[in-house]
């Protein structure tokens, strides 16, 4: 998630402390990302509603790490 900003992101991950929120926001996009494509792949079975609710929660995960990693790096200059 967000790859262009590795950078930041383990700025942030260093100071977790600090961070516990966007942390547990990463965290849980990693897991959806990967319950998503086991399911896709069929080795969970999953309706198609299901997986869409999944791949809105993981929209919605990058959406608000997004808007906290802006704010970060504003706040620190990075």
């Amino acid at each position: 998630m967000l790859h262009e900003y590795r950078d930041i992101i383990t700025h942030m991950k260093e100071n977790g402390n600090e961070n516990a929120h966007f942390l547990h926001i990463f965290e849980k996009h990693n897991e959806l990302d990967d319950k998503i494509a086991k399911a896709e792949n069929g080795d969970i079975p999953m309706t198609d509603l299901e997986l869409e609710a999944l791949k809105k929660e993981k929209l919605l995960l990058k959406d608000e790490a997004y808007g906290i990693l802006m704010k970060y790096k504003k706040e620190h200059s990075l």
